[in-house]
């Protein structure tokens, strides 16, 4: 049962940051409009810049499923879970401290949770080893 429900957040977090990603680098203007936030149109090829590591954390997070699927090294995924983790409380820090200091929109704040929360699970599921003989 450990397994589903790590490869269920594996798959979940995946897809969401590598659809995100994704949609920033090629409509950045249409999936802001759909966060709610309004963006100078002049800074939209930040946004898509952004996109590229969204996607490549994505794009991690897809390798740390594939891993699982096939029972992989669990160590692989314990890896992309650590550096990912960084990625995402960096990410949420920054947000967070943004919005709070009224450089950027409320909006903003559902990132900073979703990263924040996803930093702290994997945090704390390395922190208590969920991941051993999960894989093999």
């Amino acid at each position: 049962m450990k397994r589903f429900w790590l490869l269920v957040y594996q798959i979940g977090v995946a897809c969401s940051d590598t659809f995100t990603g994704a949609s920033l680098m090629i409509a950045p203007a249409f999936t802001m409009k759909r966060m709610g936030v309004s963006v100078d149109p002049a800074l939209l090829v930040y946004i898509g810049y952004i996109g590229a590591f969204v996607l490549g954390v994505g794009l991690s997070c897809a390798y740390g499923a594939l891993v699982l699927l096939v029972r992989g090294d669990n160590k692989r995924v314990q890896m992309v879970w650590l550096l990912t983790a960084f990625v995402r409380g960096s990410v949420a820090a920054f947000v967070a401290a943004h919005v709070l200091s009224h450089q950027l929109a409320p909006q903003w704040l559902g990132v900073a949770i979703f990263d924040g929360v996803c930093a702290l699970v994997q945090g704390f599921g390395l922190r208590r080893e969920w991941l051993n003989d999960v894989t093999c």
